[in-house]
């Protein structure tokens, strides 16, 4: 009787394991990195002296070093699952919008604050989103959501040597470079991808690469004029 019931019980955990679905095989990711090398390094922006400019000691993200964007020029499988709303600044500080650059999805809000002492208005007349934002004080912010991929060139109504660019994306396959002009794309399904790198209004460079591994390097270089 005992060893019936052991066996019973056997049965019921075996069936009770078969009836468990196998896990699925999740999909190899890789990274792609490297470094976008100028051929001769963009001189940093000057930091031009305004009765304008709030003083003080300037932080290093204010800098405004010039950058580029890696990204892929068709993106792969899966780029849209993990879409979040995101927002971020584009700030305007000594009569510079900091970053110069920005790289955005889709459907991101940026802010414009004012952190000057004078008015700014902020607008673009490019094709992938036309806006103008409108004179507003020192201490105050206006945003403005950017819903479809393209290049847009900001500018200040008020101070014609203001300009930025934000770049929008349909997917999440790009990188800003950091100080030392390195990118890092993450969570890259294996597959073939022709990967470009835009500085200042125009694409500069581009590769066609093939993901298998883990990892793939890959080092951009182009002449900065």
């Amino acid at each position: 009787m005992v060893l019936r019931r052991v066996a019973l019980a056997l049965g019921v955990l075996v069936s009770a394991d078969a009836a468990v679905p196998a896990a699925p095989q999740r999909e190899p990711v890789a990274v792609v990195r490297g470094r976008v090398e100028f051929t001769r390094a963009p001189a940093p922006p000057e930091r031009r002296p305004s009765p304008v400019d709030p003083g003080g000691p300037v932080p290093r993200d204010t800098l405004n070093r010039r950058k580029a964007v890696v990204y892929f020029e068709t993106a792969p499988r899966g780029a849209f699952e993990d879409r979040e709303g995101t927002r971020l600044t584009l700030d305007q500080r000594n009569e510079t919008f900091v970053p110069h650059l920005l790289a955005v999805t889709a459907g991101t809000i940026v802010d414009f604050p004012n952190h000057d002492r004078t008015y700014h208005n902020v607008f673009s007349l490019s094709r992938a989103k036309r806006f103008d934002l409108g004179r507003y004080a020192a201490g105050t912010s206006k945003s403005v959501r950017f819903d479809r991929p393209g290049v847009v060139r900001v500018f200040c109504d008020i101070h014609s040597h203001m300009n930025a660019f934000v770049l929008v994306f349909g997917h999440r396959f790009f990188a800003v470079t950091d100080d030392e002009d390195r990118f890092e794309l993450r969570d890259v399904p294996p597959g073939s991808y022709t990967l470009s790198a835009w500085f200042e209004g125009a694409v500069r460079d581009q590769r066609a690469i093939t993901v298998i591994g883990e990892t793939r390097v890959v080092d951009l270089e182009f002449t900065v004029r």
